[in-house]
């Protein structure tokens, strides 16, 4: 069974500002966002995205106090689906979801992953194009990690 994968808003802006939103369906098909991320990306949809909302409301008004409330909402729907991989990069929200044990991924991971699929060729040329085009933010020392792990 396949992974459901569910994804927070900054991933979806970095990748679409360097015309790389495509990696995603490429690599895994859908994936799901809640409301608010969809209201905080802006544009409309890809179809290979699917809007849900989280129901157990306990979680994400627990989270709401510590997160916005994207993340928060991200994180409160990955936490009750069962076998998901939550998208995230914000640092608190990465934190949260690791103490709920949610199975997670950043974009650097995804653009790792892309690689390691053949959906692209260069890790190093779409880290360049992150760091030129866009306000993502990563040091040195997680690139040169990131670009060991491709092997470039």
């Amino acid at each position: 069974m396949q992974k459901v994968v569910i994804a927070d808003t900054s991933c979806l802006i970095v990748l679409r500002k360097i015309n790389r939103l495509d990696l995603l369906q490429n690599l895994f098909g859908s994936i799901t966002i809640t409301r608010t991320i969809a209201a905080e990306y802006k544009l409309p949809l890809p179809n290979w995205i699917v809007v849900a909302q989280p129901v157990e409301t306990e979680t994400f008004l627990y989270l709401t106090g510590r997160l916005d409330a994207g993340e928060s909402e991200a994180i409160a729907l990955a936490a009750e689906t069962q076998d998901s991989l939550l998208v995230i990069d914000e640092h608190k929200g990465k934190a949260v979801a690791k103490q709920l044990k949610l199975d997670i991924i950043g974009t650097l991971g995804v653009i790792l992953k892309a690689k390691e699929a053949g959906v692209i060729e260069s890790v190093k040329d779409v880290l360049t194009e992150l760091r030129t085009q866009t306000d993502f933010r990563f040091s040195a020392a997680i690139e040169a990690v990131v670009l060991k792990k491709a092997g470039e």
